[in-house]
């Protein structure tokens, strides 16, 4: 986990990616409108890569459509709520404490909309 959400971090992120999938893949990522996933920067590396990202962005304000943001708000709502840490090395401590509780009982999302879609390599 990066201590910054710029361009540059967005890119490690994408290469990433492109060194654990498959070659002849299309790496589908689902995003919303921070300002890292389309900047001038991102779009220079992404034309070194042509056609293996495919972009789906989440409308602006709808929040509620992005899973990870979903998991934020639970989050926030839960574990997190309330809290006060000592140090920036407890925080992930914690996050990862309350994380592994949710795993105790998971919740599988599926997602409808993209079933027609081919999602996988």
């Amino acid at each position: 986990m990066e201590e910054r959400h710029r361009s540059a971090e967005f890119i490690l992120l994408l290469k990433d990616l492109d060194a654990y999938y498959p070659a002849d893949c299309t790496i589908r990522i689902i995003l919303d409108n921070h300002s890292a996933h389309t900047s001038r920067e991102t779009r220079a590396y992404l034309a070194t890569r042509p056609n293996r990202f495919k972009y789906v962005h989440t409308p602006t304000h709808g929040s509620w459509l992005n899973i990870v943001e979903t998991l934020f708000g639970k989050m926030a709502r839960t574990f997190l709520r309330h809290i006060r840490v000592q140090s920036r090395q407890e925080l992930p401590q914690r996050i990862l404490k309350g994380v592994a509780e949710i795993n105790e009982e998971p919740v599988v999302h599926r997602w409808k909309a993209f079933e027609a879609l081919d999602m996988f390599c």
